[in-house]
């Protein structure tokens, strides 16, 4: 995966395939497709972006609630719009991201579920987000300590790990799932990702970001 094509929101998932936790079943029933507090255009605030890139990192959530990354395949060429579709969880005050695996083709390269013969044939990624007045913190998954869990028989679910590599996956059916979130605190404690709402229409976006490109240019 490209770390420059990585919106904030997959900032969370597979940024080297060394690392990962992937679910059998998303959390609970009561699956959302839209979160509209989401909608709109979101930039890069996270600290180990340069001011200079920030801008340059994007994502939009549009009126029909797409989630739609924003890539520049080419430095100077026009933005390419690649949908991910995204689910929301909202459980006792606490909201997740749920991402099925299997819709991540061209963004991610994600491999089938490690030490599973036959691999299912989609499994979730989950995290945890925080909005609050225009600014956007997701929490990804502790792989150590969900490892942990497992090893200890606390959760269902199988390790691989190896040289600088750790692929766990969690067991449970959807019910199962949510109970593991409530009672297990999976997620790392500093937001892998943030992201501020921009002003900006997609189009005063593009433009700026050629005005922004065209005095770089000598």
């Amino acid at each position: 995966m490209k770390t420059r094509m990585i919106a904030p929101l997959c900032a969370f998932l597979l940024l080297c395939a060394c690392t990962e936790t992937r679910f059998e079943s998303p959390p609970g029933d009561r699956i959302e497709a839209c979160d509209p507090e989401w909608k709109g255009l979101w930039v890069d605030a996270s600290e180990n972006v340069a001011g200079k890139d920030k801008d340059d990192i994007a994502f939009l959530v549009d009126q029909e609630c797409r989630f739609l990354l924003l890539e520049r395949p080419e430095k100077d060429g026009p933005l390419k719009q690649i949908h991910i579709p995204v689910n929301y969880v909202h459980d006792r005050g606490k909201h997740y991201l749920v991402i099925p695996d299997n819709q991540l083709a061209g963004v991610a390269d994600v491999g089938p579920i490690h030490r599973m013969k036959p691999s299912p044939a989609k499994a979730f990624f989950i995290a945890r987000y925080e909005m609050n007045q225009g600014k956007l913190n997701i929490h990804g998954i502790d792989s150590t300590r969900a490892a942990h869990l497992i090893i200890d028989g606390e959760i269902e679910g199988t390790v691989d790990s190896g040289d600088r590599e750790l692929h766990v996956f969690v067991k449970g059916d959807r019910q199962q799932i949510l109970e593991i979130l409530r009672k297990h605190d999976l997620f790392v404690e500093k937001p892998e990702a943030e992201a501020r709402r921009s002003r900006q229409s997609l189009e005063e976006y593009e433009r700026s970001y050629r005005a922004r490109r065209d005095r770089k240019t000598p």
